[in-house]
């Protein structure tokens, strides 16, 4: 009986910490401070918390609005990572936040970075005519080339962000959607489309408008005109060919009025 009585004491004499060890969470980056257009990597290890739970990680921006708060996984030894890129246009100067946080940890882990150098935020904000609240910000640009006659309108031009496509619409001269068309730029973030005119949905002359759009909300915003008349690209002239043109009018109205004076009867 005695020995029993001490067997029990003894059970309840073993610290219950290593059972019920309280959670922790540490937290790290890979920079201190990084370019407006930049991503972060942040990386910790989580434990004493339950497996399939995931945990929480809030960015928080200078001005103290939550810009992004996912929720990610941990591996088998509790360790995490997650890169961070910059919300459209891009990060605000300043000092920005990452709280770590999980629903059976008490205390959260913080970490900090610094955004230098210049942002496209606010001060390089263009608001688009007849967009509405929706901002259109500098970094897409566009140019149409074509030969007179063609049916096919070459596209190039460049991104600033180079890892979401861009998205082309052409519309008729009364405003009709005639053709949309995506592509991704490059690593340099340039790109080139080919787009063929022709058929019913060409059939309007007058000028189209080709507009390019990248972006969530379509931030990245660029449009060029091209005219069209029965299906065939007409060229914008240039200044030696509206000189050209204008001379071939002259001689043309000169050597006719010469041909009426020549041909008037002599009284």
């Amino acid at each position: 009986m005695r020995v029993a009585l001490f067997a029990l004491l003894a059970v309840a004499l073993i610290p219950i910490s290593s059972a019920f060890a309280e959670g922790q969470i540490e937290l790290n980056s890979d920079q201190d401070s990084i370019m407006a257009t930049d991503s972060i990597l942040v990386y910790g290890k989580i434990t004493g918390v339950t497996d399939y739970v995931p945990l929480k990680l809030s960015v928080i921006a200078p001005d103290g609005e939550e810009v992004f708060a996912p929720e990610i996984q941990f591996d088998d030894s509790g360790e995490f990572k997650r890169l961070i890129h910059p919300p459209l246009p891009s990060f605000k100067l300043g000092t920005y936040t990452i709280i770590a946080s999980h629903d059976e940890v008490t205390e959260s882990a913080i970490v900090e970075f610094t955004v230098v150098g210049q942002s496209l935020v606010k001060e390089e904000i263009i608001a688009a005519p007849g967009t509405g609240d929706r901002m259109i910000v500098p970094g897409l640009d566009i140019s149409a080339t074509a030969l007179e006659g063609s049916d096919t309108i070459t596209i190039t031009g460049s991104a600033m962000v180079r890892d979401t496509d861009v998205t082309f619409s052409v519309h008729s001269p009364n405003g009709n959607l005639v053709s949309i068309e995506q592509i991704t730029p490059n690593a340099n973030g340039e790109f080139s489309l080919e787009i063929k005119t022709g058929g019913p949905l060409w059939s309007e002359d007058g000028i189209y408008t080709i507009t390019a759009n990248q972006g969530i909300a379509s931030e990245f915003e660029d449009s060029v005109e091209v005219e069209i008349v029965e299906g065939k690209v007409i060229p914008e002239f240039g200044t030696i060919a509206a000189m050209i043109l204008g001379v071939a009018i002259i001689s043309i109205i000169a050597i006719t009025a010469k041909s009426k004076l020549s041909l008037m009867p002599r009284i």
